[in-house]
């Protein structure tokens, strides 16, 4: 297990190099860049576009360099720790990111749970109750949250929530917690809006892990370990969560590779429709500005967590299922 480990980490290396060069590629990919695409807005708000102030910052970020020259600048600072400047922000790329990390984590990591939780308890009940009332109204439910689009979801909720309650359901704090610093009660706000964005982002996920953990249950429910054990006389809850569950919930920990690039994005659509503080809106907003400082550390961030997830996911099925081993 451990050379296995220690030779996927070395396989790490070049993807990473290979996939931090295919990024910076294609973010320069759209014609002009971001001072012309800053210079198309000051255009379009009616303001005087200066030639010089434009051709200062195209030497101040070495714009007019060559690819290879910027790609290479830009990667020997982002392996010193440094991911560069934010051309629209004009601030440390790190410090922005960092800024709404931490809230992105929280939202995406509850969803997820509340996804897999529920998915969970939901598939079992129904695979164990096959064809009942309840089963019939889940797969229903289920087929009705994989239809609907998330940010779909938070309009109707939005809408409901305003229409019937006379509140709103945008952002995770109050107004008067914007920018108070963190206590008790900035976090006990957070949590009251926290449920929100929860559901909302969580709702397609459980649909669908909700449908692979019935059908593979009721898969291994019908093969013959499992009806000796019955004629053994072990108890049905021993017989099913020992076992079949064991083995029916392989597909949903493979999964565990892209759950980590989820926390980094953090559901983008979502999060500009309910207002939040996360990371996706300003990695959407970087991609559509050519901030590409902002978004090539986005993009390389998201490589690694795949690439890192990828390997968590088969370390955890090699530990949850004796039968898979490498070697």
């Amino acid at each position: 297990m451990w050379k296995y480990i220690a030779r996927r980490l070395l396989y790490m290396i070049p993807t990473l190099i290979i996939i931090s060069i295919i990024s910076f590629v294609l973010i320069q990919l759209p014609p002009g860049d971001f001072v012309t695409s800053y210079a198309v807005s000051l255009a379009e708000s009616g303001q005087e576009v200066n030639e010089a102030m434009l051709l200062a910052l195209r030497q101040r970020y070495g714009l007019g360099q060559a690819i290879y020259i910027q790609y290479g600048k830009w990667i020997w600072g982002v392996i010193h720790g440094n991911f560069g400047m934010s051309f629209e922000w004009n601030q440390p790329v790190s410090r922005l990111i960092g800024a709404r990390f931490a809230l992105t984590m929280v939202v995406s990591i509850s969803s997820l749970l509340f996804a897999w939780v529920v998915a969970l308890i939901i598939g079992i009940y129904s695979a164990v109750r096959q064809y009942s009332i309840f089963d019939y109204t889940f797969t229903f439910v289920g087929f009705l949250g994989l239809s609907i689009p998330n940010f779909m979801f938070a309009l109707i909720l939005m809408y409901l929530s305003v229409k019937y309650f006379g509140t709103g359901v945008g952002g995770l704090f109050s107004p008067e917690y914007f920018d108070a610093a963190w206590s008790l009660e900035k976090v006990a706000d957070l949590l009251k809006h926290l449920w929100i964005p929860v559901v909302v982002i969580g709702t397609a996920g459980t649909a669908g892990l909700m449908r692979i953990m019935r059908a593979n249950l009721l898969d291994e429910m019908g093969k013959e370990y499992v009806k000796v054990a019955r004629a053994k006389g072990l108890k049905e809850y021993k017989i099913i969560i020992k076992y079949p569950v064991r083995v029916a919930i392989n597909p949903l920990i493979s999964g565990v590779a892209f759950i980590f690039p989820q926390i980094i994005s953090g559901s983008a659509i979502t999060s500009i429709v309910l207002g939040l503080p996360t990371t996706g809106p300003l990695l959407l907003q970087a991609l559509l500005s050519q901030d590409m400082f902002l978004a090539g550390a986005f993009l390389l961030m998201l490589s690694v967590a795949t690439v890192i997830g990828v390997l968590v996911s088969d370390i955890l099925l090699a530990w949850s299922d004796p039968r898979i081993r490498y070697d």
